[in-house]
């Protein structure tokens, strides 16, 4: 089958490589597509954990096409998606019942084979159906978990404000899981005006175009954002979702008194925040992490089956195999490139 293999870092190849079988407990998947996400661009790198070689490829949605010995409960010819993440149950956390912040996790796409490739091979208890699920929907399932632990994370109380710096793909299911989630209204930040116009078309409160963000203008952008606040005064959650440690930084400023700042978007490992240890103590801050879920797959399904998280427009481009680089060169490059899929 063709795939695409990191043999190292920075240098993917797409090439012919063996065909996965579905072994004991495993079901083997025809993938349908597959979305490229930011991590992608840091595994790229040779960041995030990366075990090569490596077949990447964290996102996908497919049909059955084998049941391995053992494995009940779903069909060939059924569509489904891959919750990529499996905990080691053997480690202090897993022993505690702590899955999330397992210290062996094995995740497709990171450090196995993952679903930029024609097939793949998977345990059984990492496969979901995705019946009656168009496509387009079904390969936002991981990304859409990813944004419910992050829900989880925050647990936002009734009535609150949120402001979510990013309205990439991740941010906008963010953004529409903390509206159905309590929050009462939520802010959209971002330089890129379509996707503003995508997110504020999938039910968000309101937006707000910000220019990149710098030293030189981050009082200024603060300024803007608390103005447009409901309250003039700031939010009660303000989430980090792009990524960056100078849009970071701008979380504690707009927070309310009691409020809390999610560090969400997937940084660089060396990035660091600047933080008042004074400013948290007298005003009793909160910042907190959300990873890679666990366990938040069925409920990201659900969510996705009820129209509470929509993608109508996410998708921007679509590359086959072949085209791999130009996937990461959109992504890298694209101001016009929302949610990317690799379509084997």
């Amino acid at each position: 089958m063709q795939a695409v293999v990191y043999d190292r870092a920075l240098e993917p190849e797409v090439r012919e490589v063996a065909e996965p079988e579905a072994g004991p407990g495993e079901v083997k998947i025809k993938v349908t597509q597959a979305g490229f996400c930011g991590t992608d661009l840091h595994l790229h790198h040779g960041g995030f954990g990366a075990r090569f070689p490596l077949i990447p490829g964290h996102e996908g949605v497919g049909v059955v096409v084998a049941l391995g010995p053992g494995v009940s409960g779903l069909e060939v010819g059924q569509q489904v998606v891959v919750n990529p993440n499996a905990y080691c149950g053997l480690c202090a956390y897993c022993r505690a019942g702590d899955l999330v912040r397992c210290e062996n996790v094995l995740a497709v796409g990171v450090n196995r084979d993952g679903m930029f490739a024609e097939y793949v091979s998977v345990p059984v208890g990492q496969v979901f159906a995705a019946d009656g699920l168009e496509p387009d929907t079904a390969v936002f399932a991981e990304p859409a978990s990813c944004a419910m632990h992050g829900l989880e994370r925050l647990r936002p109380r009734p009535g609150t404000s949120a402001l979510v710096f990013g309205a990439g793909p991740t941010g906008s299911l963010l953004a529409q899981l903390l509206a159905s989630g309590g929050v009462a209204h939520v802010t959209v930040a971002d330089p890129a005006q379509a996707k503003l116009d995508t997110v504020r078309a999938l039910g968000v409160d309101a937006t707000v175009p910000i220019g990149r963000i710098t030293e030189d203008n981050a009082d200024q952008v603060t300024a803007q954002l608390r103005d447009a606040s409901p309250t003039g005064q700031g939010y009660d959650v303000v989430v980090e979702a792009t990524g960056s440690a100078v849009v970071g930084d701008l979380g504690l400023p707009l927070l309310r008194n009691g409020g809390t700042l999610l560090v969400y978007g997937v940084a660089a490992e060396d990035a660091r925040l600047a933080l008042s240890p004074y400013e948290m103590f007298r005003r009793e801050l909160t910042v907190l992490g959300s990873f890679a879920e666990m366990t938040s797959f069925a409920a990201a399904l659900a969510a996705l089956q009820t129209d509470r998280v929509r993608t109508t427009g996410l998708i921007t481009h679509r590359f086959g195999l072949a085209d791999y680089a130009k996937a990461i060169e959109a992504a890298q490059h694209d101001p016009t490139a929302h949610k990317i899929v690799i379509v084997p």
